[in-house]
């Protein structure tokens, strides 16, 4: 999670407080809207996925990353 403390100097530089804890009374997600890919998660996604099923933040990485190479193999 994120000091409460530091969350407006977060959000001065730019990044989006995406997600909160259960309580909603610390910041467990952060994303940056000015880049592709940039997101920072206090929890586990890597314990909720198997090689068959992967949590979304996998999946959808591996789909960014895709439509970059794609973008820029043409």
């Amino acid at each position: 999670e994120v000091n409460n403390n530091l969350i407006g100097k977060i959000t001065e530089a730019g990044l989006k407080i995406a997600g909160l804890s259960t309580d909603n009374k610390l910041v467990e997600i952060i994303e940056n809207p000015n880049h592709p890919w940039f997101i920072g998660v206090q929890f586990h996604p890597e314990f909720t996925s198997n090689p068959r099923l992967g949590h979304p933040l996998f999946s959808g990485f591996i789909k960014a990353a895709k439509e970059y190479q794609d973008k820029h193999n043409s």
